[in-house]
């Protein structure tokens, strides 16, 4: 004995398919065939004819053959997209229009864990040097802008992976580094270096995948 065709969805209740069918099963059907015509999947004779098979319908399974070719009975399961970890997080809602200063002479400055980035910094190292960590760091704004001037000293920053990152220092005796960046995610902040390096280095560096652990789930962070 051949199994019954299982109920088609969105035509009225999950039941028995000799159950009474109601009104509002009816309006539902109707819907559909509204739709159906409206969309050019059924002729203007067919969906009257199917009219009229609605309205002599009297259980659940009359309901059935008008609108069989019109649903989809066993949907394929839906294949969710894989969730996007949040690489960073921009927050203007307590955003400090004073500009946030780094000075490291004969010393050091460093900023790491969940600190907030302003959107503008101004820095300045002799005979010194700064470690700014970005990884977990709160944006106050889309675009941050680094200024300064870094003579006989440096500056080293970790950046999480897809910031977008423009250079546009001056090197005298010295240079900047930029690596590992890759390319910029939608929505992503943008870090702005500007200034002078002289006798000094500026050191801009992205997450980096350890070759050991190439192509492998690996729960450590991303080597730098």
């Amino acid at each position: 004995m051949s199994q019954p065709l299982p109920e088609p969805t969105n035509v009225g209740p999950i039941a028995s398919g000799n159950l009474r069918a109601s009104d509002a099963d009816r309006e539902q059907v109707a819907t559909l065939l509204s739709t159906a015509y409206a969309e050019g999947r059924l002729t203007r004779e067919e969906h009257d004819q199917r009219i009229d098979q609605l309205m002599a319908a009297k259980t659940f399974d009359d309901l059935i053959p008008i609108t069989s070719d019109l649903v989809m009975v066993n949907p394929p399961p839906s294949v969710a997209a894989p969730e996007a970890q949040s690489r960073f997080t921009i927050d203007t809602t307590r955003q400090n229009v004073q500009p946030d200063r780094l000075i490291a002479i004969f010393g050091g400055a460093n900023r790491s864990g969940k600190w907030r980035v302003r959107k503008n910094i101004q820095a300045l190292a002799l005979f010194g040097g700064m470690d700014l960590d970005l990884r977990d760091a709160v944006f106050e704004a889309s675009v941050v802008e680094i200024s300064g001037f870094w003579c006989f000293g440096g500056l080293d920053i970790k950046v999480p992976a897809g910031i977008e990152v423009q250079d546009q220092t001056a090197g005298i005796f010295g240079g900047t580094d930029v690596r590992d960046i890759g390319d910029p995610a939608p929505g992503s902040p943008t870090l702005v270096i500007k200034g002078v390096a002289l006798f000094g280095g500026i050191s801009i560096r992205g997450p980096k995948a350890s070759k050991k652990w190439a192509g492998k789930k690996s729960t450590s962070k991303n080597s730098y």
